[in-house]
């Protein structure tokens, strides 16, 4: 007859733990159903629900006891809090059973992680009827004291579903991003989670800091007038195509000579060089989808290394802007075009794109990617987003593609 029972190890790690412990089981034949281990600041955890023969000889002892009896020493020997625990066949039937259960990953990166984000976090877990199978921190260790202002902590939390709705779950978890200083994802844990291979950004306010037309309406002495048709049309309350139109107009007869000192004050936003590099090194494909104009994503495309541009041509005769555009305007529309037109291309699913911007034009395309990131949104676009970055870079979508410290260390 046999029994199942899960044998718990703690104390301080070291070389040759797991290959002392797990010698002694192979000797008495151990059947292992589970296992695990953690270790943190050097601190073991170490788990295995194993399978032994309980059958009992002629004098009354089980034949499971030498084997007990064996690990009891050999911890003793490597200075190891060990303990056994008998779980019944059907409390382990149980178990197996949930094994098969959807599993998602909640990401929390911040600046700082203070407790009350893990008991925020961990309360709003339960309290929509889910379970937290694993927390594990993704982003490289920091030193004691550490003052670096860009900084970025990740922690990824595996959360089984113990009833729960994950669109209730998903919603839960925006709204506290939006009242907490941490930004919090949740994916599914599927085979497209970790194998994303496309990244679609918008420009203006994404890839760069402000909107370059606003920058251009300065110059022309209109920047008032521009930016105020700008913020209604990014906060979706007039068409994306009008408010493109009455802002083009206004600018004709801006010099092309003036672009130039204009693209001079373009600031690139915190993290993309970063995002873009290791995207590269891995190869990924990047594309920018951009509501704004070319003249500028052409060269943001040399200097970050973007293999797709698509943006709006500016109509230029005699050196000066004639207010109109060349060819059809990228709007919300055309971005989703472009998003499933560039994925077909590459060979890519759609389920493997991931798709960032800020404004009411990007959600269709947002809505369409795999994973759609809505980054320092205006509040329109927070509320249909699937997740929302308000706190830290774009380099913190690296911790929702998979990696890992080490990785990113190397």
């Amino acid at each position: 007859m046999s029994e199942i029972v899960l044998i718990n190890v703690s104390g301080r790690d070291r070389p040759g733990i797991t290959a002392g412990l797990a010698s002694i089981l192979a000797r008495h034949d151990v059947t292992v159903l589970d296992i695990d281990q953690a270790v943190i600041h050097n601190n073991l955890a170490w788990g295995m629900l194993v399978d032994v023969d309980g059958d009992q000889d002629d004098s009354g002892r089980s034949s499971s006891d030498a084997l007990f009896k064996e690990l009891l020493f050999k911890a003793n020997e490597l200075n190891l809090d060990i303990r056994f625990t008998p779980v019944d066949l059907q409390e382990y039937e149980a178990w197996f059973a949930r094994g098969g259960q959807y599993r998602y990953i909640i990401t929390i990166l911040a600046r700082r992680l203070g407790a009350d984000h893990v008991a925020s976090i961990a309360d709003l877990v339960s309290e929509h009827g889910w379970n937290i199978a694993g927390i594990k921190r993704v982003s490289p260790r920091l030193a004691p004291g550490n003052s670096q202002t860009r900084r970025l902590i990740a922690v990824q939390l595996t959360v089984s579903r113990q009833g729960g709705d994950v669109n209730k779950l998903r919603d839960a978890c925006l709204k506290l991003s939006s009242q907490t200083d941490a930004d919090i994802a949740i994916q599914e844990d599927n085979i497209w989670r970790r194998n994303r291979r496309l990244v679609c950004f918008d420009m203006d306010s994404t890839l760069i800091q402000g909107e370059a037309i606003d920058l251009m309406a300065e110059a022309a002495g209109v920047g008032d007038e521009v930016s105020a048709i700008t913020a209604q049309a990014m906060n979706g309350e007039i068409d994306f195509r009008e408010s493109f139109k009455r802002r083009l107009a206004l600018l004709k007869g801006l010099p092309e000579s003036a672009l130039a000192s204009i693209d001079e004050k373009i600031e690139i936003t915190e993290g993309a060089e970063d995002l873009i590099t290791h995207l590269n090194q891995m190869g990924y494909k990047t594309a920018i989808l951009s509501g704004g104009f070319t003249w500028f994503a052409r060269r943001l495309q040399q200097r970050l290394g973007i293999d797709h541009v698509f943006a709006n041509e500016l109509e230029i005769k005699d050196g000066r802007l004639t207010g109109e555009v060349v060819g059809d305007i990228v709007d919300e529309a055309k971005k989703a075009s472009l998003i499933k037109s560039i994925a077909a291309t590459e060979g890519i699913r759609l389920e493997q794109v991931i798709a960032v911007g800020d404004g009411a034009n990007d959600i269709p395309m947002l809505s369409l990617a795999g994973l759609g990131i809505a980054f320092h949104a205006k509040p329109a676009v927070r509320e249909r987003a699937e997740t929302a970055f308000g706190t830290v870079g774009l380099d913190g979508i690296l911790y929702l593609i998979g990696m890992r410290e080490n990785e990113l260390e190397r």
